[in-house]
């Protein structure tokens, strides 16, 4: 069995952090600076992961390549599974010219830009993440927006922004209660704190998404919609989050949001006008009857059932449907040592294939009952289902190339080197904290994964400073939701949702870095106030 070592050379830490985080460079570098598409960047990323886990940790190369191929499973199921059915259930949308009639309904509720993005990127794409997850909300909503007329860039900027508040609480809480499985700690109360910390921000989310659209003007002619859109969130985020439960947080917050914009919208109108740079106006939208647009809404509508049905039934669909496996040359064959874990252990790679409880899989029955309903041919339906994966084709080759990375680094001991070196910043380590599970999400692309990653070392930190544990573990799902905005893999998966050029994911990703950085840093100053400030605010 290979023992990890987090401080391999020379027994330092900076100097080990230093090299551990190489593949990050390189990906920053060649996507922040040089601009190169994502694919490309994940792909060196990948070799630089592997010459360091291989070269500065003497990982044995039979490992490292295990790693990499379990990673890269992975980022094909689900992750690429998911992706793959949401864009084939817009093409089906657009192809039928459904898709015309329900860009009508929302225009026919209003034809601002700025409201159709709170509507439609943060309360739709909420619930959608509450509902599924995994990137399927960044590929409906903003599939959805460039359907409506928006440009590939903004549709797909404004959705990655917009996915930060409810991913926490996504998939049906999988996040938080992947948490509670790593830590030990009570389910209740790590979802009570993380929406302490989320909630305040969440509130103003959406007056941010408008500020990003269009400055202070866009904004305060929309405020009244902004403000309740957000506060309405926020309020029934704390209290479900706090006396429910994670898993239907996201869920009442998005309808909750969804309601109040509707019946505000009703009664009030922008007071200015807003032009979005690069949409295009369209046609005035027609009045339809409500079985047409409900019938356009179909393949949403069946989204929306099917997910929530199989969230629901997951445990007794995988006991039925599921296949479960160690995967070969990597499971148990590496041990973990302390301070990440308590004790030594093996570190265990289970692979589930869970092909009919996976949320991409609701979605194919949905593309599947809605060609039935719109009466799309068995021939046409191939079709789509090409012309779906030629749009996606080199977005999967972005997630399998950076969930490869992630994994060799998990696995090495890299990653948690770099934790170790956050841990190292003693009392400001709360704010760090929160760094930390940014940092997460960064790498894997999940809030899931950046808890199972981090939620021990949290919790064996917290207690050696006299922190919270419960605070510093919730720290880290909640700042790791401002990562998801600039992982490559929700890059990728919003460049093929809008059909964007590969040579704007390097601009997509400068345009949501900054504001990624700023987010995560106010989560840290909400954490550190919890934890010096209030600490009796927290559980």
């Amino acid at each position: 069995m290979w023992q990890q070592n987090y401080t391999p050379l020379a027994g330092s830490l900076a100097l080990s952090a230093f090299v551990a985080a190489i593949p990050i460079f390189v990906l920053l570098f060649l996507l922040g600076v040089l601009r190169k598409p994502a694919w490309m960047s994940g792909l060196a990323g990948l070799a630089a992961a592997i010459l360091v886990a291989i070269g500065g940790y003497g990982m044995p190369a039979g490992l490292a390549a295990s790693a990499v191929g379990y990673g890269a499973t992975f980022g094909m199921f689900p992750i690429g599974w998911i992706v793959y059915w949401a864009i084939v259930l817009y093409r089906i949308a657009v192809e039928t010219g459904k898709f015309e009639i329900i860009k009508d309904s929302v225009g026919g509720l209003t034809d601002d830009r700025r409201l159709q993005a709170l509507l439609i990127a943060f309360a739709f794409g909420a619930f959608i993440e509450g509902a599924a997850g995994f990137g399927t909300p960044v590929a409906v909503a903003a599939a959805m927006l460039t359907g409506l007329g928006f440009s590939p860039f903004y549709a797909a900027g404004i959705c990655l922004l917009a996915n930060t508040a409810p991913v926490a609480f996504g998939s049906i809480g999988i996040p938080l209660i992947t948490l509670n499985g790593i830590t030990g700690l009570p389910l209740l109360d790590l979802s009570a704190n993380v929406g302490r910390i989320c909630a305040p921000l969440s509130a103003f989310v959406p007056a941010y998404l408008v500020l990003v659209m269009g400055g202070w003007r866009a904004l305060s002619g929309v405020m009244p919609a902004a403000l309740a859109c957000g506060f309405g969130f926020a309020i029934a985020q704390f209290y479900v989050s706090n006396y429910l439960g994670p898993q239907l947080t996201d869920i009442v917050s998005s309808l909750t949001a969804i309601i109040l914009m509707v019946l505000l919208i009703r009664f009030w109108k922008p007071t200015n006008h807003f032009e979005l740079e690069g949409a295009t106006k369209g046609a005035p939208p027609k009045k339809h009857p409500f079985g047409e647009v409900i019938l356009a809404w179909s393949p949403y509508l069946l989204l929306v059932f099917f997910v929530l049905v199989w969230g629901e039934n997951k445990a007794a669909i995988d006991k039925v449907a599921s296949i479960s496996f160690s995967w070969p040359g990597l499971h148990n064959l590496i041990e973990r040592i302390p301070p990440t874990v308590t004790k030594a252990a093996p570190y265990a790679a289970p692979f589930s294939f869970n092909y009919l409880s996976a949320s991409g899989t609701a979605c194919l029955l949905a593309s599947i009952v809605s060609c039935f309903i719109l009466k799309i041919s068995p021939a046409r339906y191939f079709s789509i289902l090409g012309k779906a994966f030629n749009q996606l084709f080199l977005s999967l080759v972005t997630i399998g190339a950076v969930l490869g990375l992630a994994y060799l680094m998990n696995y090495c001991g890299a990653t948690a080197t770099l934790g170790l070196a956050f841990a190292a910043t003693g009392s400001a380590f709360p704010f760090f904290s929160a760094m930390l599970g940014w940092l997460g999400v960064f790498l894997t692309g999940s809030d899931t994964s950046a808890n199972a990653l981090f939620g021990n070392l949290q919790v064996v930190t917290a207690n050696q400073l006299g922190l919270n544990p419960i605070l510093m573990a919730a720290s880290n799902s909640s700042g790791g939701v401002m990562g998801k905005m600039i992982s490559l893999q929700s890059i990728a998966v919003a460049a093929a949702a809008t059909g964007m050029p590969s040579s704007d994911e390097a601009k997509l990703f400068r345009f949501t870095l900054r504001h990624s950085i700023f987010l995560a840093s106010c989560i840290g100053v909400i954490v550190l106030i919890y934890a010096y400030v209030v600490p009796g605010w927290v559980r």
